[in-house]
């Protein structure tokens, strides 16, 4: 199933992603930074997906309080809230 997320505070507009048995899938974003932000998406691809929100919550951007790195946790944070309901 493909989830989207908003994320706040940071220039991408959209995170769009699945997570599949636990396991992060298609990450792409909308807007940001194109070359950072497709590495991620290919650096977390297969990857269990408490152990990308262990790694990317709490990374911030500059002077900003999150990164698109930290709202793609947050993003999964709810997602597997959701899925466990």
């Amino acid at each position: 199933m493909q989830y989207s997320y908003r994320p706040s505070g940071v220039c991408s507009r959209m995170i769009n992603f699945d997570v599949t048995d636990g396991k992060v899938h298609d990450v792409s974003f909308v807007g940001g930074c194109d070359g950072n932000l497709k590495a991620i998406g290919k650096l977390v691809e297969g990857h269990d997906a408490q152990e990308v929100i262990d790694i990317l919550k709490g990374n911030t951007c500059g002077y900003k309080s999150t990164s698109c790195g930290d709202q793609l946790a947050q993003a999964l944070e709810a997602t597997l809230q959701q899925q466990a309901q």
